[in-house]
């Protein structure tokens, strides 16, 4: 066991990017050039040649290397993606991926022009996987990619890995967008003013005074080769900032004015912001050399360790400094709504100060002094974007069709419950099966896409043996309600309230034997040894499977397709002809040998079988006649989970509850039938689990 286990970790996969610089010149080859790698973020910058001079075409990026979310084959897919230094999706292209649905079933062409979509899109939008009607506008900060029906669980992984990936290389290297904050607004509210004077702002904390003096700034620039330049006494400014968010009307309009406020608030834009920094010491901070209209390189915006984009607005400077502020150099910076800066929240305004040596070669040495800015959240109203690039958004999506399956279940467990209920009336009891095995293959499973798949545990086991992270799951919100009923009945009844209720593929199966009964189709009988033989077969396929997924094998997707359920269920059939003959193989098998694939082969059947030895309770009823002289409920189990002795064997029971309507039916069960006559009431009795 030791040794199994050393060896998977040896073997288990790194998620890390494949592409080496020859890889990347082959995605961009010339007349693009691919720069130096970065070493802190795993980033290749790819150059095109302008008038002279390399300019930054975009970022390429892997998105296994920063955002490895796990899919449905547990591990995640790869994608490479570029950005513009705008922000914008240069390219994107799948490099490696083990979704089910798109090996071997709908092929990975589909998932190619999924991704393809985003070409153009920008990053600083929050995307997401819906249908074309729901294509949001250009001005909208939502922006709709078309999912694919039959994959809206991986679409929505993808879709994942492709934005993480994003904002991770976009706040590193674009300056915009904290994770989450795509779409955020957070607007001033209009109404709140008071009239206060510029001591009185400061006082109350709203606009922030920064006095730099030349004595910290020698002692920032102490052990450099620039120490000692400073002039002037240790105590006089060297730097003096009055920084002041104009948006909230009663900074804005006390420091501006009504005019110049109301024509400020007219030139940003929805969810825009401006901040006024004005320098009243001896250093501007702007620099001698400033453009208007440019971004300040000795001001930053930091919110949450990030850098926002702050541009100066290009306002007329003419008539000196902002009214009620002393004269001196000054810009208001203004951030797009986009960028991600939430003023409710505190951030801080960096300046960089830097001194030189040197004329020749000239040698200089820079220092960063922030100073932090908190306005009282009261002042604005939040506008919280829709979580729609996370797994949050399959939820809300498919919210109606979690609602009727928990109403089926709240309709199923009543019914096995109550054992002398519906479940006595033979007749009703039949209408009611075949109705709920209908839903099952209708809605569940054809519709909601529910089917579940021994694909969920080769996740489970590569997500065990790499990172842990179950987050795949939690992109098929049908499913995994699914696989939670099924967990938790499985401890009171064992395997047959899913292999016999709620299984897609098993209805199917069920369904399409009714036909080949009332046709009198002869069922082949098969030897008792050679039927208890095949039943292990499953739990080898099932050791097969799992053991090849431990192993990182890729052999654990091509076992998988043992199950018809992508082919019969995911894909309508819609598939290459040898696994549509398999699956209507396995079908036409079922009208001779009853569901021969469940009690044969089903790798998913196994596990739950195995799982159903923590069942409580033997819940179906016997007697003491039951096996002997009676063999009327073996005769008539059709799975041939009742042995000859009477006992039934739960890890072969699909919960069809024929046997249960018969013992409580006094005109079917033999014993009540020769009890009647001598006068005499039988009561059946479930049986404790030893």
């Amino acid at each position: 066991m030791a040794w199994t286990v050393l060896l998977v970790l040896f073997t288990m996969p790194t998620f890390a990017g494949t592409l080496d610089r020859a890889g990347m010149e082959r995605q961009f080859p010339a007349p693009l050039v691919v720069g130096e790698r970065d070493e802190a973020v795993p980033v290749w910058p790819i150059l095109k040649q302008e008038a002279g001079a390399y300019e930054i075409f975009a970022y390429a990026f892997e998105s296994i290397d920063l955002a490895p979310i796990p899919g449905f084959g547990g591990t995640p897919p790869n994608l490479l993606v570029a950005l513009t230094p705008d922000g914008s999706f240069r390219d994107v292209k799948v490099l490696s991926h083990h979704e089910p649905v798109f090996l071997e079933g709908l092929g990975s062409e589909p998932l190619f022009a999924f991704v393809e979509q985003y070409v153009g899109l920008s990053a600083r939008r929050t995307i997401r996987v819906g249908r074309p009607s729901a294509r949001a506008n250009g001005a909208s900060p939502l922006a709709v990619v078309d999912g694919i029906s039959m994959a809206t669980a991986s679409t929505r992984v993808i879709n994942e890995s492709i934005l993480a990936a994003s904002l991770a290389v976009a706040r590193q290297k674009l300056g915009f967008g904290a994770a989450g904050k795509a779409g955020l607004k957070v607007e001033a509210k209009q109404d709140l003013y008071e009239p206060r004077s510029v001591a009185e702002l400061i006082e109350r904390g709203l606009v922030k005074r920064v006095v730099v003096t030349n004595g910290e700034a020698d002692a920032a620039f102490k052990g450099t080769a620039v120490e000692g330049q400073g002039e002037g006494s240790l105590e006089a400014p060297l730097s003096d900032l009055v920084i002041a968010y104009l948006n909230v009307p009663t900074i804005g309009r006390n420091l501006l004015g009504e005019e110049r406020f109301a024509a400020l608030m007219r030139e940003l834009g929805p969810g825009d912001h401006a901040i006024l920094v004005v320098s009243t010491g001896p250093l501007n901070p702007l620099g001698e050399d400033f453009i208007l209209g440019s971004i300040p390189d000795r001001l930053t915006v930091i919110q949450d360790g990030l850098a926002v984009n702050a541009r100066d607005m290009a306002i007329e400077r003419r008539g000196g400094g902002v009214e009620g502020l002393p004269a001196g150099p000054w810009t208001i910076l203004k951030m797009v709504q986009q960028a991600g800066f939430d003023p409710s929240a505190p951030w801080t305004l960096t300046q960089k100060i830097t001194r030189e040596r040197g004329q020749i070669l000239v040698e200089r040495v820079s220092r960063e002094f922030a100073a932090g800015y908190a306005l009282p959240a009261n002042l604005f109203d939040r506008e919280v974007p829709e979580a729609a690039a996370t797994w949050f958004d399959s939820w809300k999506a498919r919210g109606w069709e979690l609602g009727l399956i928990t109403a089926s279940f709240f309709l199923l467990v009543p019914v096995l419950v109550r054992q002398r209920g519906l479940v006595a009336d033979q007749t009703r009891f039949t209408a009611f099966r075949l109705a709920f095995l209908a839903f099952t293959l209708l809605f569940i499973g054809w519709y909601a896409q529910a089917q579940l798949s021994i694909v969920t545990l080769v996740g489970l086991v590569r997500v065990a043996v790499t990172n842990g992270d179950l987050s795949f799951l939690l992109y098929d919100p049908p499913s995994l309600l699914l696989w939670a009923f099924v967990l938790a009945t499985l401890v009171v009844w064992g395997r047959g309230t899913f292999c016999g209720w709620l299984c897609p593929f098993g209805a199917l199966q069920e369904l399409a034997a009714r036909p080949a009964k009332a046709l009198r189709l002869r069922q082949v009988t098969v030897p008792p040894s050679l039927d208890r033989g095949l039943r292990f077969v499953k739990y080898g396929v099932l050791a097969a499977i799992l053991g090849a997924a431990a192993l990182a094998s890729p052999l654990a997707d091509s076992f998988s397709e043992i199950e018809p359920f992508k082919t019969a269920i995911t894909l309508y059939f819609v598939r290459t002809p040898a696994f549509v003959a398999y699956a209507v193989g396995l079908i036409l098998l079922n009208l001779f040998v009853y569901k021969a694939f469940c009690r044969y082969l089903c790798p998913l059947g196994a596990a739950l079988a195995l799982g159903g030895r923590l069942r409580l309770l033997d819940w179906i009823p016997r007697r003491a006649e039951c096996g002997s002289p009676c063999q009327l409920c073996k005769v008539r189990c059709r799975y041939g989970a009742i042995a000859p002795s009477g006992e039934v064997d739960y890890a072969e029971c699909f919960q069809c509850m024929d046997c249960v309507t018969i013992i409580h039916d006094p005109t079917q069960c033999v014993p009540q039938v020769v009890a009647r006559k001598r006068g005499r009431t039988l009561a059946p009795q479930p049986m404790a689990a030893e």
